[in-house]
């Protein structure tokens, strides 16, 4: 896995959609969270306070979401491949936790590629926002084996889920759709993407090593408040719909005219599907 074959994504569209994101993530995995975490000893003996590396971290909104509902002193570790986006989110983290106590940040630049299970010992939590998709079968299965291997839970938030409703309906809405999940699946640069396929592909991995698995819906709902961020996702889903199906040119073309009228109009509702995964391998022997 190389940085050449990782996807840019620009900081004005991961803070567009961060207001979305954050009103989609499942709360629910939260408590089972927390009551893992507090159980969890003190990194290497010392201190009680939580480290969390953040894969894929972009802007750092998982970690401004995340960061002031957990409980205890924190150090983030923000991982990305892109300079730019670790500039973004090494500066915008929260000062305090839940409770009060401090969060610090650190930036590495890479991702889960260069991430073993030893480079985890020590590690509280792992966490990433859409990342999962846009990975291959088998980065999935190293991802887990890592965490798992360092008694590490892991927390992967809005994956896509295949699934998308825009209200009032069109007959090409499914003919897109079909032609997004074929692009999401495609293989780019020697590597097969999962895309909606991946919740799945986690769930068997990390089961399969032992972890309990919990998954929760994470969808985007959309209205006319959210009439920039629909504008944004219409472009970019259409456009790769029709980058996997070229034939589909001339209906794409007046279907997204269509769409950002009734956008603009405030017209339009779109719920896009996600999914949260919470992945609570066994605790190493004695940790406990």
């Amino acid at each position: 896995m190389s940085d050449p074959g990782r996807p840019r994504f620009a900081p004005d569209w991961l803070e567009l959609r961060e207001r979305a994101d954050a009103s989609a993530r499942a709360p629910e995995l939260l408590r089972p969270l927390r009551e893992r975490l507090v159980a969890q000893p003190a990194a290497d003996g010392g201190p009680r306070g939580l480290v969390i590396r953040d894969l894929g971290c972009g802007t750092g909104s998982m970690g401004r979401w995340l960061a002031v509902r957990l409980p205890g002193p924190q150090h983030w570790i923000l991982h990305d491949h892109d300079p730019l986006l670790l500039t973004h989110a090494g500066a915008r983290m929260p000062e305090t936790a839940a409770d009060g106590t401090p969060v610090r940040a650190t930036t590495a630049r890479g991702d889960l590629a260069d991430l073993g299970a030893d480079d985890l010992a020590g590690t509280s939590l792992v966490t990433a926002s859409a990342l999962l998709d846009l990975l291959t079968r088998d980065e999935v299965e190293e991802l887990a084996e890592a965490c798992v291997a360092a008694g590490c839970p892991a927390l992967l938030a809005l994956s896509v889920a295949g699934r998308v409703e825009l209200s009032p309906s069109d007959p090409l809405d499914d003919v897109l759709a079909e032609a997004f999940n074929d692009h999401q699946r495609r293989t780019d640069q020697g590597r097969a993407l999962l895309g909606p396929d991946a919740i799945a592909a986690a769930v068997e991995a990390f089961e399969r090593r032992g972890a309990t698995v919990l998954v929760r819906s994470s969808p985007w709902r959309l209205g006319s408040v959210e009439s920039a961020l629909i504008s944004e996702w219409l472009r970019g889903w259409v456009g790769a719909a029709h980058a996997q199906r070229p034939e589909l040119a001339p209906e794409a073309v007046a279907y997204l005219r269509r769409r950002l009228e009734e956008c603009a109009a405030g017209e339009l509702n779109v719920e896009v599907h996600h999914t949260d995964l919470l992945a609570l391998p066994r605790p190493l022997s004695g940790s406990v």
